[in-house]
Formats: structure tokens, sequence, C-alpha cells
């Protein structure tokens, strides 16, 4: 009876997530060693009960076929706990007593998804997976035999392998030679990941779309998409997509790109070669063309309208390492180009965003980078690299337009770090066109970004960490029609709010809370998190005479590291305006799992956003 009851358990679990399964892919696996963000569980009765709990299921399902085969199916082995260290650690610093050594032999030792001896769901996805080429992993590296040895590049390296979607995990081990003391040999060991996945998603009109992909290609790296589309509501095709990625062309570290097909009456060809900034002496080049037809959303009308662009994009940098100030100066420049052959209708201060144009920019600034690892932040507990470091820039460039000729003028400085209080984040772009006929300032705007999360607080036997961010955008001399006023989005907006809002102002202010509590019930970890959204909106200069809105709520994050899903995400919610209760997004089930990396390196020139 008990056996039955679990599988009646277990079956319904199935049930109620099927649409978030996923294959378990980085952090699904037991590591082989401590790393120094590891930590053991801190609730040791509990763990206790759960693995009693969980011999007594297998002990109870392995009796008959099915219930056997349910089990294998739904569990996987257990990772080590991690939950319950927050500590910041510089890599860099461990390896410091090796800096200055020559490298020797650099061997790599590569492994499955999952340990050897698993379950038969393990056993099965090590033989369907093709395991990464060591040539693939050899290819990354940006270090090589007679090389000196820089604990930086070595965290850098690390940071850059692990953020290739076919690897789960890396390690660096240096070997001191044992007859020469000047020389240290590398042993690099990687994990790979699962990475065929199945994708799909429904948009508006009844459009459908479902695909498969595979980051890991034979085992090359290589990224192939298939995409095909049909209407749900008479299965009528609706055309396919193709994607295709390589992310370090023949070991250049050059990144190539090509995208293709039609959904409906969208259509796209994207194609591109582009290489960025690895290192703090470096350089940069990249080159695209892409041709789209798709439909554009209007945000003062509130609707969406077919559009057709041409756009060829050429850009290149340089930059240089300067021991005295610890940082790189840099240069670069950038060419576009932009043919907008179906659109509505235009004028000189109308939709400016579709006028054809070329233009010409040059960025010139300095900026420093350097990686440290910490967790619990947007995970449950995997080591996650986060940047520090600075980037000061000015932006000067020339526009040939549809209707005027343009200049433009920008600056944008951003800086964070790990300070006592926890990560602190801040940034401000700031630019404008000055139009060549009549001298006047035109299109401009400001965007100021906050960002800060404390460290881990314990409370009893929970850790609770806070998240704030501050947004401030404001435009002025703007036009009128596309891309020309402004509205609540995703990433700058309240989390509940549905109604349509906009203006040329913005000022938001986003809170959160997450407590990791130590309750395990059934094995699932439990992240229990509260927010509190205010934001302000209109015409006006003064932001505080706009329309304002705040929104409140609460959810909850579900992992079990034994099951094959992804963190399951619930949330509730209410917004209101001054004059009350707004439409709201009450409820909202996702599996997408925040993931935020703060990056200082420098880009291609851009144009301050106003979005």
């Amino acid at each position: 009876m008990y056996a039955r009851f679990c599988i009646l358990v277990l079956t319904l679990t199935a049930a109620a997530t099927a649409s978030f399964a996923r294959v378990a892919g980085p952090g699904a696996h037991t590591p082989d060693r401590f790393t120094p963000d590891s930590a053991r569980v801190s609730n040791p009765d509990a763990s206790a009960r759960n693995q009693r709990l969980y011999d007594s299921i297998e002990s109870k399902t392995n009796r008959r076929a099915v219930p056997r085969m349910l089990y294998k199916m739904l569990f996987v082995k257990p990772v080590l706990d991690t939950t319950m260290s927050g500590r910041v650690t510089d890599e860099s610093r461990l390896l410091q007593p090796y800096s200055g050594k020559t490298i020797g032999e650099i061997t790599i030792d590569r492994r499955q998804i999952f340990d050897p001896g698993g379950n038969w769901l393990e056993r099965t996805a090590n033989k369907t997976h093709r395991l990464t080429r060591e040539r693939v992993i050899r290819r990354d590296l940006l270090f090589k035999p007679g090389d000196t040895l820089d604990p930086e590049l070595i965290v850098r390296n690390k940071q850059l392998i692990r953020s290739r979607g076919y690897i789960a995990d890396i390690d660096v081990t240096v070997l001191p030679d044992a007859f020469d003391s000047t020389r240290v040999n590398l042993a690099i060991t990687t994990r790979d990941s699962w990475t065929i996945s199945v994708d799909g998603g429904w948009h508006s009109e009844g459009r459908t779309m479902v695909g498969l992909s595979d980051a890991n290609i034979l085992g090359w790296g290589n990224k192939l998409k298939l995409m095909t589309n049909f209407s749900r509501k008479d299965f009528s095709y609706g055309g396919n997509m193709v994607e295709y990625e390589i992310p370090n062309v023949l070991g250049s570290f050059y990144t190539a790109e090509f995208a293709a097909g039609r959904d409906f009456y969208n259509s796209t060809l994207d194609m591109g070669l582009r290489k960025e900034f690895l290192k703090p002496t470096d350089y940069e080049i990249g080159l695209t063309y892409s041709d789209i037809k798709s439909k554009r959303y209007m945000v003062e009308q509130d609707t969406s309208l077919l559009v057709k662009e041409r756009n060829l994009d050429a850009w290149g940098g340089y930059s240089h390492y300067l021991r005295r100030i610890n940082s790189s100066v840099y240069l670069t420049g950038r060419y576009n180009y932009r043919r907008v052959s179906r659109r509505p209708l235009v004028g000189p201060h109308f939709n400016p965003a579709l006028h054809d144009q070329d233009a010409l920019l040059v960025g010139a600034g300095l900026y420093r980078e350097k990686f440290y690892t910490a967790n619990m932040i947007y995970g449950f507990g995997l080591r996650e690299y986060l940047a520090t470091g600075y980037k000061a820039e000015l932006t000067t460039g020339y526009s040939w337009g549809e209707f005027n000729d343009a200049m433009y003028l920008g600056m944008s400085y951003e800086t964070g770090g790990f300070r006592g209080v926890g990560y602190i984040m801040g940034g401000f772009t700031l630019g404008s066109y000055i139009d060549l006929n009549d001298g006047m300032w035109q299109r401009s705007a400001v965007d100021v970004d906050l960002r800060w999360f404390s460290n881990l607080f314990l409370f009893r036997r929970s850790r609770i960490r806070q998240f704030l961010a501050f947004n401030y955008t404001q435009g002025w001399n703007r036009g009128t029609g596309s891309d020309e006023s402004i509205r609540f989005t995703r990433i700058d907006g309240l989390q509940a709010l549905k109604e349509h809002i906009i203006g040329t102002n913005r000022m938001i202010l986003n809170t959160e809370t997450v407590i990791f509590t130590p309750y395990q019930p059934l094995g699932f970890r439990i992240a229990v998190f509260g927010f509190a959204d205010f934001g302000l909106i209109g015409y006006s200069p003064n932001i505080f005479k706009n329309d304002f809105f705040t929104s409140f709520g609460l959810g909850v994050r579900l992992r079990n590291e034994r099951l094959v899903f992804n963190t399951i995400q619930i949330r509730l919610g209410i917004a209101f305006g001054k004059n009350g209760l707004v439409e709201s997004e009450y409820f909202r089930l996702s599996n997408s799992t925040r993931m935020e990396q703060y990056r200082y390196r420098p880009t291609r020139p851009e144009i301050v956003e106003f979005k």
C-alpha cells in the first residue's frame, strides 16, 4: 500500500510539472572535490529523514517493473548541498603562489554528464550524449605551454568555458613540477551538460512554434536549432526557421552565427562573425548583416505593424593594459547602414527609428574587470561568477539621415563590486543628437541604473538576501512615433502591472527579499520571496508630477536536486495606481531562473537606449 501511495505521489508530481521538465544540466552531478564555496547540509536530521524516505521508496518500487521505471525516470543522484555558503571567493588569490611560473604540460580530463554506475536514466543520457571533443576544450584556452601563469587569466578562462552551453563545470588544478621549481603543469577537468532541448511558443493570432535544438552537435560545441511554425486554429503550415552557431571558429575566438527562415508573415536572414574583448590587451571585431521582415511594436499606438529592414553593421576596437593604473585604455569604431523598405508613414520628426540612415560612431575610454565567485545569488547554491570593475567611455559620431544629418555626443560610466554591505553596481548613460541645420539638440536621453544585493543574513536556520534595483530614464526633445516614448518593461517595470502606460520620463524602484529556508519536504529546497515595486511614468519634466503605480506580491521557488525538473516559481501579485486597483497579473507560474551577469568590458559604440 505504501509503495502504491508513493507511486501515486510521483505520478501526480510529474503531471503537475510536465511542462517544465528538463534534463538535468549544470550542477546535476556530484562534484569530485569541495570547491571554496561549498558547504554541507546544516540540518542533518532533515537530511537523514529524507534519505530514509528515498531509500524506502527505492526499495518498495524495485519489486516491480513499472514502479521501478517511474522511480528511475523521476529521480537522479543528489548533489552536494552548497546552499548554506554565501561567501565570496577570489580564486585568483588561491593561485597566487604559482604566479609567474612557466606553464608546462596541460592535460584535459573530460567527463560525461553523470557519473558512471548511475540509474537507468543517467546511463541512457551518457550513452546518448556525445562527449565534447578534447580539441574543442583545448581551443578555448587563453594560455598554452610555455606561457607564464597569470592567476587572473586562469579565472577569466574558467568563466569563459563555463559560459559555454555544453560545459556544466570546470576545474583547473595546478601541479608543481617535481624536477623544475619554475615550472607547473595544469590538469583541467570538465563536466559536460545535457544539450538537447525542446522549445515551444504560443503567439498571437493562433501562431505556434515548436523547436528542437542541440548546443553540442557531434561534440564539436556548435549549436543547431530547428523550428517549425503552424496555426493552432486550423494547423496550417507557417514556415521553418534554422539557426546555427559556432562559438569559436578554428580556435580564433571568433563566433559565427547564421539564421534564416520564415514564420507566417515574418522572415529572417541574419548572419555575422564577431570577436569580443577577452584579455586586458586585446582586440574586437565584428561584421553582421540582417534582412528581417517582422511585426514591430509601436509604443505610442499600442499595436504592432509589419516592418522590413536591412541592416549592415561593422565594428572594431583595440585595448591596451596600463599596469600603472591597473586598467585598460581602449578605442572602438563602428559603421552602421540601415534601410527600411516597408514601414508606416515617416517624417522629419515622425518615426525617426524607421528612417534610412548611415552612421559612424567612435568610442574611447578606460575599463577594468575581475571575476569573483559566490553562490545563493540568482541560483540555489551553484557557483556563480560575478564581475567587478568599471568602464568609462566617451562616444561621438556622425549620422547621414534620410531627412537631415546630425552629430552624436554621448558619455557613460558604470562600476560595481563587492563591498562590506554586499554587491553594489551603478551607472549612467547620457547622449544626444545635434541637428547640423539648426544646431538644436534632438532625441536626447539619460538612463541611470543602480543595483544592490546584500550579503547573506542568517535567521535561525534560514539564509536571507535582499535585492534592490533603481532605474531612471528621461528623454527630451524627442520626436513622435516608434521608440519616441517609453513604458514599463519586464526588466524596468513593475512585476504585477499589466496596464499600458507610456511617457518620456520613468523612475522605478524594485525590491525583493529572498529567504532560502532549511526545510526540505520530500527533498524539495524551498526559497520564499516577496517583492514591492514603485514606479512613476509620464511626460512631465518633473518626475514626481507623473502617474504613480505600485505592485506587491510574494512567491515561492522550488528545487529538488534529485528530480530532473528545473526550478519552479509560483508568484502572486497585485498592482495599484493613484486611483486604486489597476489591471494586474495576479498569478504567474514559470520555470525561468533569473541569471543576471554584470559585465564591464567594452563593446561596440552604442546610442543611449530609450526603451
